[in-house]
């Protein structure tokens, strides 16, 4: 069975709106799974189900053998953290250290766990020299990873990143990125709601594509990228490298610049 499964699930919201409806969504403990799609395409509402911040409407949600409606969010949320868009809506302590060792002194984890899961998620978020620094003496782009150590040092089996890379420089994405290998080589299972095509087409082994409430594609990045009409349908856009070698006409569905210039080198041999 799954850890995370989704089955006909709807969610509507106190004034009528359907967010979700007849949602079937797997996933497997470990993977590391991008979703993508415009806005209103029900992403956020299904990920807040899978962290209990939304009890469905209709269907079941489980994870790791638990239907959340059973579960209160916060039982939920032990095994399932959830990382908000807006750091400002997760963060209200007055340092990096307070806000990050919140979650373990609420799980009450014993002294020599809590300081090597705190330690570990300041290193690999990049703030072990900020403990004492006030979040809000930070830029908001540093404030998102306080969010993120906070829920690393919780040390839940699946993580949950809401637009991670938004407002993110280069340096920003590619911390970004160490942070999501270093979680798949501990075995957490990562998802990511993202309209950051180039980040997913560098960093997850699966993207789930909704639209109009409902998924309307699954695959390896390589397969969703160039699936035209789930594209289309989600109305998202190719990462660049692939809308240029598309127009170039190179073979291999490319979706790293590495491949492309690979390409480009080997059609510029063939004139030679």
């Amino acid at each position: 069975m799954p850890y995370i499964q989704l089955k006909d699930v709807s969610f509507t919201y106190s004034n009528g709106f359907v967010a979700v409806d007849g949602l079937n969504l797997s996933i497997e403990e470990g993977e590391n799974v991008a979703i993508i799609g415009q806005n209103g395409a029900g992403k956020t509402t299904a990920v807040k189900m899978i962290n209990g911040l939304g009890k469905p409407s209709g269907g079941i949600v489980m994870v790791g053998g638990m239907d959340t409606r059973d579960y209160t969010t916060a039982q939920i949320s032990r095994v399932a953290g959830y990382v908000f868009q807006n750091p400002d809506d997760q963060i209200f302590h007055s340092t990096v250290l307070s806000e990050v060792e919140f979650g373990p002194k609420v799980l009450q984890f014993d002294e020599e766990k809590k300081k090597r899961l705190i330690n570990h998620a300041l290193e690999v978020t990049g703030l072990s020299g900020q403990r004492e620094t006030n979040p809000y003496d930070l830029p908001l782009s540093i404030r998102k990873f306080i969010t993120i150590a906070s829920i690393i040092a919780m040390d839940s089996k699946v993580m949950i990143f809401d637009e991670p890379t938004a407002g993110q420089d280069l340096q920003g994405a590619r911390r970004l990125s160490g942070i999501l290998k270093s979680l798949h080589e501990q075995g957490k299972t990562v998802i990511t709601i993202t309209h950051d095509m180039e980040f997913v087409a560098e960093n997850f082994s699966r993207v789930i594509v909704m639209a109009n409430k409902k998924i309307v594609a699954s695959g390896t990045p390589r397969e969703i990228f160039w699936d035209f009409d789930a594209l289309h349908e989600a109305m998202l856009r190719q990462p660049y490298v692939s809308r240029l070698c598309h127009a170039l006409g190179l073979p291999g569905n490319i979706i790293h610049m590495r491949d492309a210039v690979d390409a480009i080198a080997d059609r510029a041999r063939l004139k030679e």
